[in-house]
């Protein structure tokens, strides 16, 4: 398992649920070809919201790791006041807060917010995806809310899909048992049916097919950078937006097939499982607990010939991926560098060390890129290089790819905001972006030298308020404001600029130095200069 994986498992502690309510509000019902909804108008911003509404049939039983098939009709209203079940998952990250009705197998739904009145038709539709390494994660998180989007005049979707052993499972009989002759990637067909649902029901709330933007954040992200290199999405996607990652090597990188079947069998067996039938008659609770006795940190995604034909670098460099128009970007200091330094000092041979055990071949070319003078130079560095080979490389691979491979705009972004101090000194920043409870020997955290990964969420959705581990200030609210704008604008128009906001070039394909937004408190456009890191960084990963 890589080092950064496991120094990501290290950050645990209990959810944390709270409910969705909407006092000021009346029920609305909506016609989908699958049957009449109920949610709720609100008076006072006009925002609709239908949350738990099915997108396919629950995956149980004989469907458990199958592709999502179509969601049945039904008779009569169907309430969409409350978030449906979340994917079945372990507390990896204790920092995520949820709103939804437990877990269940039972977990597609999506939850919409829409500013359609009664004469409204042809709004853009902003389709957003959860990170949490495909292991964790639900569309009811706060942070995730679209309530704010929507009042910026679009439609708002989140997406629950399946995750871990539920949704990215690979075996030799699931393979033999699918009509498409592969397995795995459910979580990913779940997206995709979600997309198929937008597709033919979105205009019912006001929205148009025809301008869906897909969005996410980390496993979000790179669900994103899948959807746009798969044949079942592309053509239902015209837009995209990525935080923070990408399907490519060395970040949750699809594997072959065979590769993920061997994996899923090798699980199975070592489980006291030797055949499909027997873990399908596993209840939710044995196999949730079989799973995390394995100590395994999900699945791999799978180059399975179906949903993928490909690896991400082969399907864009043969310009095969969704031609649309992409924003793209990253936090100035996604993962601590002791997530390099594994507990060793920032001192300069200790880092020497680390960059040669990582870089055996390219260590003296890494460390001319990698500044390791002072103690304080060292710790950007390691955090530069930490990130860099987390999630960083593989978002600008993706962005190099795209620009290099399209003829839609691509517009790069830097987010270098630190968030303000925590509200309760007895909790302390997560790695997934929230807070988790400090406990009596924890040390101090160390003082932030940028913005860690998934900071950026709750800024560009427009959703401080909902998130009140910190003391937001005035200044927080503005970079929100900026930064939602510039996203809001990408969403309905393909380009983030507006007349109220610093100009932000798209990159071309052959510019060494491509501009980029830094976002912070007065977000401007700086020629990059740090990319000579990724395109070393390209020499060790590619090609895989």
């Amino acid at each position: 398992m890589p080092r950064i994986l496991l120094f990501l498992m290290l950050f645990v502690s209990p959810f944390v649920p709270t409910a969705a309510q909407d006092n000021d509000a009346f029920g609305h019902q909506v016609t989908t070809r699958s049957g009449v909804v109920e949610g709720s108008f609100n008076v006072h911003d006009g925002i609709q919201t239908y949350f738990g509404v099915p997108f396919a049939q629950p995956p149980v039983g004989d469907l458990r790791w199958k592709a999502p098939q179509p969601v049945n009709p039904w008779e009569g209203v169907r309430m969409a006041k409350s978030f449906g079940p979340r994917a079945v998952q372990p507390p990896v990250f204790g920092d995520m807060d949820f709103r939804s009705a437990g877990m269940s197998e039972d977990c597609l739904y999506l939850n919409i917010w829409t500013p359609a009145d009664r004469h409204t038709t042809g709004l853009p539709v902003l389709v957003y995806f959860y990170g949490g390494g495909f292991v964790a994660g639900d569309g009811s998180e706060p942070r995730y809310d679209g309530r704010s989007m929507a009042t910026q005049g679009m439609v708002v979707v989140t997406v629950n899909y399946r995750l871990n052993i539920f949704g990215f499972f690979a075996h030799p009989e699931l393979s033999a048992e699918a009509p498409y002759g592969a397995s795995g990637n459910y979580g990913l067909l779940d997206q995709q049916a979600a997309l198929q649902w937008v597709h033919d029901n979105i205009a019912a709330f006001g929205g148009d097919p025809g301008r869906v933007t897909i969005a996410g954040e980390s496993a979000g992200s790179i669900s994103v950078s899948a959807q746009m290199a798969s044949p079942l999405s592309r053509d239902l996607i015209h837009g995209a937006i990525g935080e923070s990652g990408a399907g490519i090597h060395p970040t949750l990188a699809p594997v072959p097939l065979a590769e993920a079947e061997t994996t899923g069998k090798t699980f199975a067996e070592q489980a006291g499982y030797g055949s499909l039938a027997q873990l399908r008659q596993l209840s939710t609770r044995d196999l949730y607990q079989a799973y995390v006795e394995s100590q395994r940190f999900g699945f791999p995604l799978v180059v399975d010939g179906h949903f993928l034909p490909a690896t991400l670098p082969e399907i864009f460099a043969a310009k095969e991926q969704a031609q649309v128009p992409l924003l793209v970007g990253w936090n100035s200091a996604e993962i601590p560098g002791m997530a390099l330094m594994q507990g060793q000092p920032y001192a300069a041979d200790n880092f020497r060390q680390k960059v040669k055990e990582a870089f055996p071949d390219l260590a003296d070319k890494v460390l001319a890129l990698y500044p390791h003078g002072s103690e304080a130079e060292i710790e950007h560095s390691a955090t530069d290089l930490a990130s860099d080979r987390f999630i960083v490389y593989s978002t600008w691979k993706w962005f190099d790819l795209h620009r290099k491979n399209s003829d839609q705009s691509v517009y790069r972004y830097l987010f270098s905001h630190i968030r303000p101090q925590l509200r309760d000194s007895d909790k302390m920043p997560g790695l997934a972006g929230g807070t988790v409870e400090r406990t009596n020997d924890a040390p101090p955290p160390p003082r932030p030298i940028g913005a860690p990964h998934a900071s950026e969420i709750e800024y560009c959705m427009g959703n401080l308020h909902l998130v009140d581990d910190y003391a937001w200030t005035e200044e927080d609210h503005r970079v929100s404001r900026q930064m939602q704008a510039y996203f809001a604008n990408f969403v309905k128009t393909g380009n983030p600029n507006g007349s109220e906001l610093a100009d932000w070039p798209a990159a071309s394909a052959d510019d060494e130095q491509p501009p980029i937004l830094v976002i912070d408190t007065d977000p401007e456009t700086v020629k990059a200069s740090n990319d000579a890191r990724y395109r070393l960084l390209d020499t060790f990963y590619t090609p895989r």
